[in-house]
């Protein structure tokens, strides 16, 4: 048995549950988790907005962005063995769907992901599939912290922004939400000197605070309850004064999700611009077709990351410079807390968004594996 956090109705309680350790797939490993981050996404999942979860069915246990320790590996996996650190994308592809053979993992079609096709990570051990394909070996200079803030906002980030986005040198950038995910753009916007201008958009002043640590060049208050048909407009006005000529950044990345947002950063697109949508959007924002087409604005979605990269990003924490780390996603980390203290943060999410990353490290007096480490 093991202890994990269990909702049994969506939007309803998340309680710590003695449950029985999950099931070993015979091509996965089982992990003892050591750090799982606290995920707008997770939020989403529990108050019933994700289909996936719908598919499932209820009980679920919420957390998909962690990284831990290899305690089992199945007959089929070869690459790992247990006492293995490893890191975790939150989209476990199975490489053999037309996606995957076309380069595409990311919309892999039978793609699995813990927390919502599965149950996930706020517990003490989960059950991977598809090790081989998808897991990487943690290098011994990357923490569980760093890698588990790396597993959802930092990988989405670097897609949103450098693979998607296409950011390009002396290009202005407009991100809107400075929670976790959009911190984290902005923090690989600056890391790979490319913007000219960074321009963070968010309704909170310690959020907007934090994104000028990270590299905001400019900050973009917004008010709260302003609900009124022309809000996205007003934001992209905002939003335009601060790049060259007011004509809009070249690139605008909605990190939030919102219908407001999402119709802002459409707007906030200078003519021949390009739009990320990557903040889970909830329902489906009204999007101004009409200025996509005269302004020949590309929007475009963006996904989870691709695990083939994560090594790359891997080696970027792992190496120094003379001032530290090149880029450290522990920077996004807000606090460190225990299983009960992620599940009231996680239902807090009704009411207020954490300044960066809330990460689960303590898990109390873990249950003891017994059985062989090889089924």
């Amino acid at each position: 048995m093991m202890k994990a956090a269990i909702y049994d109705s969506f939007g309803g309680p998340i309680t710590i549950q003695e449950v029985a350790i999950p099931q070993l797939p015979n091509d996965g490993v089982l992990i003892q988790v050591m750090a799982t981050g606290v995920c707008r996404s997770d939020w989403h999942g529990w108050k019933g907005h994700d289909g996936d979860i719908h598919t499932h069915g209820l009980p679920m246990c919420p957390g998909h962005e962690f990284s831990g320790v290899v305690v089992r590996t199945g007959l089929s996996t070869h690459h790992f063995k247990a006492g293995d650190r490893v890191a975790i994308p939150f989209i476990l592809s199975c490489g053999s769907c037309g996606q995957c053979t076309k380069g595409r993992p990311t919309v892999c079609a039978k793609q699995e992901q813990p927390g919502f096709t599965r149950w996930g990570s706020f517990a003490e051990y989960v059950a991977v599939p598809r090790a081989d394909r998808n897991l990487r070996h943690l290098p011994p200079e990357v923490s569980f912290v760093q890698a588990a803030a790396l597993g959802c906002r930092f990988t989405t980030a670097y897609r949103a922004v450098l693979q998607q986005g296409q950011l390009q040198p002396r290009q202005s950038v407009a991100i809107f939400g400075c929670g976790g995910l959009g911190l984290s753009c902005i923090l690989m916007a600056k890391h790979r000197q490319l913007a000219s201008q960074i321009i963070a958009v968010d309704v909170s002043s310690s959020a907007l605070k934090k994104a000028r640590e990270l590299g905001a060049t400019h900050t973009v208050l917004l008010n709260h309850g302003d609900d009124g048909e022309e809000e996205p407009q007003a934001m992209a006005k905002l939003v335009a004064q601060c790049t060259d000529g007011h004509e809009g950044a070249d690139l605008t990345i909605d990190a939030a999700g919102f219908a407001a947002t999402s119709q802002a950063a459409v707007y906030a697109t200078r003519p021949s611009g390009r739009m990320v949508q990557v903040g889970l959007p909830y329902g489906n924002p009204p999007i101004p077709m009409s200025l996509v087409a005269g302004r020949e604005i590309t929007i475009v979605g963006s996904h989870g990351f691709d695990a083939q990269d994560l090594p790359d990003l891997l080696e970027l924490i792992a190496t120094n410079d003379d001032e530290g780390k090149i880029m450290d996603p522990c920077q996004l980390v807000e606090r460190e807390v225990t299983l009960e203290e992620g599940c009231r943060a996680l239902q807090d999410m009704d009411h207020i968004s954490p300044l960066g990353i809330v990460m689960i490290t303590k898990f109390g007096k873990v249950s003891t594996i017994t059985t062989p480490s090889r089924l």
